[in-house]
């Protein structure tokens, strides 16, 4: 029974009515065919949210993972483009997207400044040192080698590898035990003896080498870098963490849940985009689903009390 009131099945039950609303609007939308098709453009936000729902447990937040993503994306063109191996250029952008992480995490760790603030700052300095030296030129042109990163089974296993090590991670492990430790009280949790700054600079690496990656997922499949490249993903990864049940305030939050809203999330966006034609409703429809979680997730909440009332 306490399956059936969880954030989880709600999210199972919507995800359920709204395959059933988009078979009865345009079936060719659910055929397999379809779907394998449209599944290409989900991988980029699963593998950043991934990470993202490790720092939001933490009570953190990375509103930079968009712009990291074109950071590493551009660095990735210009070292192809400058002759480096296609291996030497996929290494290129995980270290860059990796430094990117590890300045989030040393402004947030080391010198105490809010990760809103701290992010929101590299966001744009990112940003803007990827159109600075691209001169907002896209980079085209790159071989096999790389493109065959956007094929299948590459992106899949990739998402589950890591979706299965943050799961395995919070679950089993010391590392998860802290970082819910954080996310509930950090000043306890340093009282506690916990490595906090170490955790907080690790998690914001590791979000970056995942950025990292994203871009390069990202520029095979387009078989294009440019540094407006991953527009909105910050967005998108924080409504799926949200609307898979993450608490914003920290310490709570199941990747179960996050695999859910990135469900909701692909399915719903790329139909809006199927029946409709029309993209420029995707903004709307996040910003809905978002407004969505925050209401779900007070009715739970407020059901919880009212049974612990009575």
């Amino acid at each position: 029974m306490s399956f059936l009131r969880s954030r989880e099945f709600a999210l199972a039950l919507i995800l359920a009515a709204m395959l059933l609303a988009a078979w009865r609007l345009d079936p060719r939308f659910v055929q397999p065919r379809a779907q394998m098709l449209l599944a290409t453009h989900v991988w980029e936000l699963a593998i950043v949210a991934v990470p993202m729902l490790l720092i939001v447990l933490s009570r953190g937040i990375d509103l930079s993972v968009g712009s990291t993503v074109a950071l590493a994306g551009v660095c990735l063109g210009l070292a192809h483009e400058r002759g480096a191996p296609p291996a030497l250029a996929i290494l290129a952008a995980l270290c860059v997207g990796a430094a990117a992480g590890a300045l989030n995490g040393w402004c947030v760790a080391r010198w105490g400044v809010h990760p809103l603030i701290a992010t929101l700052a590299t966001m744009a300095a990112f940003r803007g040192l990827a159109e600075g030296v691209t001169l907002a030129r896209p980079i085209s042109g790159y071989p096999e080698a790389i493109a065959r990163w956007s094929q299948a089974p590459w992106p899949t296993a990739l998402f589950l590898l890591l979706a299965g090590a943050a799961a395995f991670v919070l679950a089993r492990t010391v590392w998860g035990r802290w970082i819910v430790a954080v996310g509930y009280e950090e000043r306890a949790a340093r009282f506690a003896g916990i490595p906090v700054d170490r955790l907080k600079l690790a998690l914001y690496t590791v979000s970056g080498a995942c950025c990292g990656l994203a871009a390069v997922l990202l520029v095979a499949r387009n078989n294009t870098a440019k540094a407006d490249m991953g527009m909105g993903l910050e967005l998108e990864a924080i409504t799926a963490v949200v609307l898979g049940g993450a608490s914003i305030d920290g310490g709570k939050g199941k990747v179960s849940g996050l695999v859910l809203g990135l469900a909701l999330i692909h399915f719903t966006r790329e139909f809006v985009s199927w029946h409709w034609k029309r993209t420029e409703l995707n903004l709307v429809v996040i910003g809905a689903l978002l407004i969505a979680a925050v209401l779900l997730e007070r009715a739970l909440d407020s059901g919880k009390g009212s049974r612990r009332t009575s």
